[in-house]
């Protein structure tokens, strides 16, 4: 049997039975719908579902809570899932970002209360964005004022991903000292979400990013993540963390663009010859190939900062920022060498550049990524 182009040129770099685990789901129960999930922009909640009952998504969560406690493993999970569905990848790491959260930063009863359910399939979304505040989230607009053993929530958050099934909403707040973290899930009273003016993107379609009001919102004092007034530094950790693993999906949306135009050009005769037989071809995808595996090593590189603790923001954002631009020059790339046929509807290749594109905008642009990397910098030079 002929070996498919993963096994062939993108060999696990992380352990090889668990990559193959994911690898062999993800062809079986996503590959066959990842153009209706992007095409009818719908959460995929019964796949989201079912990765979790597989045990696939273990790799998130940490060995008290039977997790693998590797990032590289994590890392090959959204590897793999970019490489099929970058909506149902997107749809995972929404969970990965609120687990990230409680478990670094909650009470053990709040790790308790819902890790445990994380695991098992619960949908989650984590809300930092309001409409007047996007990357900047030193101040906010939803307040929380401390009543007794609660904590009143009041305000509006904006373009949540994964929101209009999230049953578990990570979200910050400002009370009194400054923003602060809690959670809170959609049966609360008070809390109403609608699908806004400006919900719907024309890439990472799974699902309108839908707006939550909140309107005395009440919610336990446990319900707080981590002190009071350190959640920009809390939301900072936490997405160094959920970066990497988008880098890892912008790895797997730059192989699948790849294998995609490499077996069309192989295939493909024009002027008597394979498309792949013309150098002008060949150093395209020299090209592509080279750029794919230096995101590919930054990217698992950061893993090991991850597993390590050592030197975080740098790898991390060297990773989301290189992967980023190469996911989206290597989609263009591929339509390219397919011509036409690249462009047509029945092929993935629109739904690679658009999700690439949009992903280096969301969850930290390449500019907030390179002010990052900036900062890494200067403090160097300053020590």
């Amino acid at each position: 049997m002929e070996p498919s182009p993963s096994d062939r040129y993108w060999k696990p770099l992380a352990d090889p039975d668990y990559v193959h685990r994911v690898r062999e789901h993800v062809q079986a129960h996503v590959a066959p719908i990842a153009a209706e999930i992007d095409r009818e922009d719908k959460f995929p909640l019964q796949m989201v579902r079912d990765f979790a009952k597989a045990g696939l998504t273990q790799s998130i969560f940490a060995p008290e809570f039977g997790g693998h406690g590797d990032y590289r493993k994590t890392i090959a999970l959204f590897e793999e899932l970019g490489y099929t569905s970058c909506a149902a990848a997107v749809s995972v790491i929404t969970v990965l970002q609120a687990q990230t959260m409680i478990n670094k930063f909650g009470s053990q009863e709040l790790k308790e209360l819902y890790i445990p359910r994380l695991a098992r399939g619960m949908t989650a979304s984590y809300s930092l964005t309001e409409t007047s505040h996007g990357s900047d989230i030193r101040s906010l607009d939803t307040k929380a004022v401390r009543d007794g053993d609660h904590w009143v929530l009041n305000g509006e958050k904006s373009f949540m991903t994964s929101g209009e099934d999230a049953e578990l909403i990570v979200l910050l707040a400002e009370t009194e000292k400054g923003v602060s973290v809690f959670a809170v899930t959609e049966d609360m009273p008070g809390i109403e979400k609608y699908i806004g003016e400006h919900s719907a993107t024309f890439g990472l379609r799974n699902g309108p990013h839908v707006n939550m009001k909140l309107n005395d919102v009440r919610i336990p004092a446990s319900h707080m993540i981590g002190e009071e007034g350190r959640g920009v530094k809390q939301a900072v950790m936490t997405m160094a963390h959920s970066r990497t693993c988008t880098a890892g999906i912008f790895v797997g949306i730059a192989r699948a663009a790849f294998d995609g135009a490499l077996g069309r050009a192989s295939g493909r005769v024009a002027f008597d010859n394979t498309v792949l037989s013309f150098q002008g071809i060949q150093w395209y995808f020299s090209e592509m190939f080279t750029e794919i595996e230096a995101a590919r090593l930054l990217t698992y590189r950061a893993a090991d900062a991850l597993n390590d603790g050592e030197e975080v923001d740098r790898h991390t954002s060297v990773a989301k920022f290189k992967a980023g631009s190469v996911a989206t020059d290597v989609s263009l790339k591929a339509m390219q060498i397919c011509g036409a046929w690249g462009t047509s509807d029945k092929t993935p290749f629109s739904r690679y550049i658009r999700d690439s594109k949009t992903y280096e905008i969301g969850a930290g642009s390449s500019e907030i990524m390179k002010n990052t990397i900036a900062k890494y910098l200067l403090r160097e030079i300053n020590t």
